[in-house]
């Protein structure tokens, strides 16, 4: 069964059916960053003309006088000379790209010997029936480092190992995408997502403040912070809510082991049988050795001779940037070690032919992204070029500023619009390219940093991701659902998965205020707070 066939007699109706209805009718993402391009055109056209401006906030004249910024028509004759002269660059120099296509190299290794897979397997296949919840959980979370993989291969594994626990596999299912989905920022650990939102807020930080650069830890204290919080949520929801109103299998034949059918339906190469072979074991071993040896290279260069890694002679908040700016290279030595580790163990790779192959494999699972980072590179740099955003920044920042709303309500709202706004556009890179323009610039002018901005958005894209059927895996958990209860529609997945989303969305929320209100840093030399130099 795929998940195109199935048929659900309630789906199109009540408000799920109208979201359903009205996000099918949007365009994909790349049609919508081209539309939004048409349209910053002719907002620029109009405002040039209006000749709409703004004081800039840092940059003064020869004579001591702020810079005065002025729209600027997109099609000028130097913006049309622009695009189409600097179109390679703008494309290459798109802050994500790089990130992302580097991390992906290392992961892409990593999950396919088999070493992602097999780490969530054996994290949840020998805990006991009482942690068996939060083991899920957890592995979701931290699963979200694999990508596609704790989708495909976690989820219908929750099930099975729920069923032989003598639970229910449902809520076992429901748990794990709780954990994958709804957890989509919470992790131990910064990764790809963390690289890929903090590239477009560099892009977006830098219209105010040339010098800013990226820290992908810059949310990392704070993501740590999620996951303490919404691993006891999802499993109090689990066990105390949703496992109780779960009807009982009985004699279906559905509750025989279908984990192998599970996952020929998703398509996927793994098999997510209970328990790991004696290879996987070795390998896993070997992969955890390598990891550590990674560890340990990082802090040799941080505290060895010369320490290529601190920067002794700048001043002390910059003198770990070249750690943080490392990161990206750390990642994609971290999962290239231990995937090559684990994968000449578990036999997965033969030769470096293997090695290479995958990597080439992982570049090529990108293609799509290459597409839509063509599209959004150039809505965000013609956003830049005719200095609306910046504007709308400046003008925005003097209206919040007036309003003397607190900096809590301002990242609530940033929450809630970023949990509506995933309901009907479920790329989370596609939206923060389009709303980071705007909102970043706009926040630090009233003293909210970057990395603030980023964390409350990110709490909003995550807490609705399991309650919307454009979801790309939300029709594979539901065929993963029937496979145990043929009669579990749309609605039943929808119902099931409402409370965790209600239930992480306001978590999110209270923790967001009191990281705010207690002024906490959000990662390393990543403060909530901003001031223009």
């Amino acid at each position: 069964m795929s998940a195109e066939s199935i048929s659900n007699p309630n789906r199109d109706g009540g408000i799920l059916g109208w979201i359903e209805r009205g996000g099918n009718r949007l365009p994909d993402p790349v049609v919508i960053f081209l539309y939004c391009i048409l349209a910053v055109i002719g907002i620029s056209l109009v405002a040039a003309a209006l000749g709409a401006a703004a004081l800039h906030p840092t940059q003064v004249d020869a004579a001591g006088n702020a810079v005065l910024i002025r729209a600027e028509s997109l099609l000028s004759a130097d913006n049309i000379r622009r695009l189409l002269v600097e179109m390679p660059t703008t494309f290459t120099s798109f802050h994500p790209l790089g990130y992302v296509l580097v991390v992906m190299l290392g992961a892409g290794v990593a999950e396919r010997t088999g070493l992602l897979g097999s780490a969530m397997s054996a994290a949840v296949s020998n805990v006991p029936k009482l942690l068996l919840t939060p083991a899920v959980a957890l592995t979701g979370m931290l699963g979200n480092l694999a990508a596609d993989a704790a989708y495909v291969v976690l989820i219908p594994l929750a099930g099975v190992i729920f069923a032989a626990a003598g639970r229910h596999p449902v809520a076992g299912i429901a748990a794990a995408f709780a954990g994958v989905s709804g957890g989509f920022s919470a992790n131990l650990l910064p990764g790809q997502l963390d690289a890929l939102l903090f590239g477009i807020t560099e892009a977006a930080a830098e219209t105010i403040l040339p010098s800013w650069d990226a820290n992908i830890a810059g949310n990392a204290f704070f993501i740590i912070a999620m996951t303490g919080v919404f691993l006891p949520v999802i499993w109090y929801i689990t066990d105390r809510v949703i496992e109780p109103r779960l009807a009982p299998l009985g004699d279906s034949p559905n509750a025989g082991n279908i984990a192998t059918a599970a996952v020929n339906d998703a398509d996927a190469g793994t098999n997510p049988e209970i328990g790991i072979g004696a290879a996987e074991r070795a390998g896993l071993k070997r992969a955890g050795w390598a990891i550590l040896a990674v560890i340990a290279l990082w802090v040799f260069l941080c505290v060895g001779p010369g320490t290529p890694l601190i920067d002794e002679s700048a001043p002390p908040e910059a003198r770990f940037n070249p750690l943080f700016q490392s990161l990206v290279a750390g990642f994609l030595v971290l999962f290239f070690a231990a995937g090559w580790a684990y994968g000449s163990a578990a036999g997965t790779i033969k030769n470096h032919r293997d090695l290479v192959k995958m990597m080439q494999e992982a570049m090529g699972d990108m293609a799509y992204y290459l597409v839509l980072s063509f599209a959004a590179a150039h809505f965000v740099a013609m956003f830049n070029w005719s200095n609306l955003g910046l504007i709308f920044a400046i003008h925005g920042a003097a209206v919040l500023e007036s309003s003397n709303l607190p900096d809590t309500l301002l990242m609530a709202a940033i929450i809630l619009f970023g949990a509506v706004l995933n309901l009907f556009i479920g790329s989370a890179s596609a939206k923060w390219a389009l709303l980071a323009p705007v909102l970043v610039p706009m926040l630090m002018l009233v003293g909210i940093s970057p990395e603030m901005s980023t964390a409350a958005y990110r709490v909003g894209d995550s807490a609705t991701n399991i309650i919307t059927p454009l979801m790309p895996y939300f029709p594979l958990v539901l065929v993963f659902a029937q496979r145990w209860q043929r009669d579990f529609g749309l609605g039943s997945l929808v119902a099931t998965m409402l409370p965790y989303s209600v239930c992480l969305l306001l978590a999110g929320l209270l923790l967001t205020f009191l990281w705010v209100f207690l002024g906490l840093p959000l990662g390393p030399a990543a403060p909530v707070s901003f001031t223009m130099p």
